[in-house]
């Protein structure tokens, strides 16, 4: 049974969309029974294009990819969620989203990150970004070294805490 991730960030157009793609480029090539999906609580409707550049600049495929609202994780046929991270930056007193869903409740962690798109400057920002990318797609490697299909919901809460203070 797929393991579906949902990851959230208020505009849903940097780190999320980063995450997600690292994710599922992970996830395929490991061998992995896990999706990721990303959403925004207020979504740009825009992925920032700093975000598919560094993906596709590690060979992610960005096909697809689009900000949107988390409200397509709420609906009966949405996919059962198993995990929900937030990746938006609280220390910079940015409002993380609180995802309620529907059906059983996830898991949830918070891996903040700040946000690559403030930083001044086309190299600057190209580097922040890279520099994100890479941090989260470090954490999905974690994540997915887990036994994911046989954890229980306070063990895998457990683990993706550990994860968080890595």
């Amino acid at each position: 049974m797929t393991t579906h991730v949902l990851i959230l960030c208020t505009h849903n157009s940097a780190r999320s969309v980063l995450a997600e793609g690292m994710l599922n480029h992970w996830a395929r090539k490991l061998g992995r029974d896990v999706r990721g999906h990303s959403a925004g609580s207020a979504p740009s409707g825009q992925v920032n294009p700093f975000a598919l550049e560094a993906l596709q600049n590690a060979g992610v495929d960005t096909t697809g990819m689009r900000s949107k609202s988390w409200d397509e994780f709420t609906t009966p046929d949405a996919p059962p969620l198993s995990i929900v991270i937030t990746v938006c930056d609280s220390a910079a007193t940015e409002a993380c989203p609180v995802f309620f869903g529907a059906g059983t409740p996830p898991a949830k962690v918070h891996w903040g990150y700040p946000d690559p798109s403030v930083v001044k400057g086309d190299a600057a920002k190209r580097r922040a970004f890279e520099l994100t990318r890479q941090a989260l797609a470090y954490r999905m490697l974690q994540l997915l070294q887990l036994p994911l299909a046989t954890m229980n919901k306070p063990h895998l809460q457990q683990a993706l805490l550990q994860i968080a203070q890595s």
